[in-house]
């Protein structure tokens, strides 16, 4: 259960730990925290997506290290035990990346979630919203790292001799094919040797709610012969669209744990 419905979070609102993950590409000019001031649901505590990543290192949205990360989720006041409702206002449904980093650092995989549609599905319901700060208590957080569920730049390399997984990229098929630049400066245009590409929002209906598992099914056997594959990496631009397809596969898949290549393009196109 990745995914849960804005009815669902509203009878069990008091039951769970609301996160705001909204972040927003750099050329819309948006500012997520702001945003969050001046409007979320009741209880929401923000992840600041930039600011809970790795600090020494020119690529974007890198994990954390393992201290850094138990420091983050012990001030949101956050417990192991907890059930924990991610949602966002982004184009790119960024709420997924704070999800598979949860389940990377040991968060059980079967309390953290997702809120079909987020904020605009939300507020389009006219259910409650606010700008009241969340008090928060400080947890002591303990986290346990699951490494195989993060592909390094080596393995991916590696990889495409011996096809022990199979990657498939997030990003357009105009960027994947290089038809057109990459939007971060410094970035060669192309892809993966051997990958393949579904565009993340290929997953998504129009107002940014998850497709029937039925349309899911038919979006992945363009690239999978087996639909129960358990050994797939997905990359894209900066590690968030990622999420969005690792999100998507495991609602297809419960056997799925999300699997990405953290570096993602902008770390595997620097020129």
């Amino acid at each position: 259960m990745s995914l849960v419905e804005t009815d669902w979070l509203e009878k069990n609102i008091n039951n769970v730990k609301i996160i705001d993950c909204s972040w927003h590409m750099p050329q819309t000019k948006r500012d997520g925290f702001e945003e969050y001031k001046n409007q979320h649901i009741p209880g929401a505590i923000f992840f600041d997506l930039d600011n809970n990543s790795k600090k020494n290192t020119k690529l974007p949205h890198m994990l954390v290290e393992i201290n850094e990360w138990e420091k983050i989720v012990s001030q949101m006041g956050i417990k192991k035990e907890n059930k924990i409702v991610i949602y966002d206002n982004s184009d790119v449904v960024s709420s997924c990346r704070c999800w598979f980093n949860f389940i990377y650092f040991g968060h059980d995989p079967a309390l953290v979630h997702v809120l079909n549609g987020g904020l605009k599905k939300w507020i389009k319901e006219n259910r409650k919203i606010t700008n009241d700060i969340t008090n928060i208590q400080r947890s002591d957080y303990k986290s346990i790292e699951k490494k195989k569920l993060v592909k390094s730049k080596e393995l991916i390399n590696q990889n495409i001799d011996n096809q022990e997984f199979i990657v498939i990229d997030g990003r357009s098929k105009e960027r994947f094919e290089g038809k057109v630049p990459e939007p971060r400066e410094g970035l060669r245009s192309g892809n993966i040797e051997n990958s393949f590409c579904i565009p993340f929002n290929q997953c998504l209906n129009e107002e940014k709610t998850f497709k029937s598992k039925e349309d899911l099914v038919i979006i992945f056997e363009d690239c999978l012969k087996n639909i129960n594959q358990k050994n797939i990496v997905f990359s894209c631009g900066s590690g968030v669209t990622a999420c969005v397809l690792a999100l998507a596969y495991s609602l297809i898949n419960d056997k799925y744990l999300p699997c990405i290549y953290d570096g993602s393009w902008a770390e595997y196109g620097l020129i």
